[in-house]
């Protein structure tokens, strides 16, 4: 088996981390955000700082040191996983999905790792339904990745390929 560079999923994982890094920037820094604090965008749309100090639904909260570095294994292990799986991966939409879902999973474990926390600063909601816990575009990221993977899964049969090109199938 040869071993090429996925390019799409590489670029795709480096521009959602950089801008995901870039956003929780801008929430603390220029717009000035303290924990806690929220500034009302859209009516639908609130931007709220928020230290997340656990993984999805509050789920494996970390309160120690310990438990902090435990949940940054744990995320680095399952983001080294995608990007092994998405250098495998010969279709360019599921190394994008990948991309998206490893450039998620970095831009959160940096968080950890640098702050203790994960920064969460979105709020999606509709009155005072809020459909969504607080969140990140790495988080974002990872959830679309993931419905991407799914859909092409479930939906999407690709063509076979013989020696590099696409072969279609006969009933004959």
């Amino acid at each position: 088996m040869t071993w090429k560079l996925p390019r799409i999923g590489l670029i795709s994982a480096a521009i959602f981390f950089v801008l995901d890094q870039f956003l929780k920037w801008m929430v603390v820094g220029p717009i000035g955000l303290q924990d806690g604090q929220e500034r009302i965008v859209l009516p639908i749309f609130t931007l709220r700082n928020v230290h997340n100090y656990g993984v999805s639904l509050g789920f494996l909260r970390a309160d120690s040191a310990a438990s902090t570095w435990l949940l940054v294994g744990m995320t680095g292990a399952i983001a080294i996983a995608v990007l092994v799986w998405m250098w495998r991966e010969r279709n360019r939409y599921d190394q994008f999905a990948l991309g998206m879902i490893a450039g998620g999973a970095l831009g959160n474990i940096l968080d950890r790792v640098r702050l203790g926390y994960v920064q969460d600063y979105a709020d999606l909601h509709f009155g005072a339904w809020s459909p969504f816990l607080n969140f990140n575009l790495a988080d974002a990221a990872i959830t679309v990745g993931v419905l991407i993977l799914l859909a092409r899964a479930l939906l999407v049969r690709d063509k076979p390929r013989v020696d590099g090109a696409d072969v279609e199938k006969s009933n004959a």
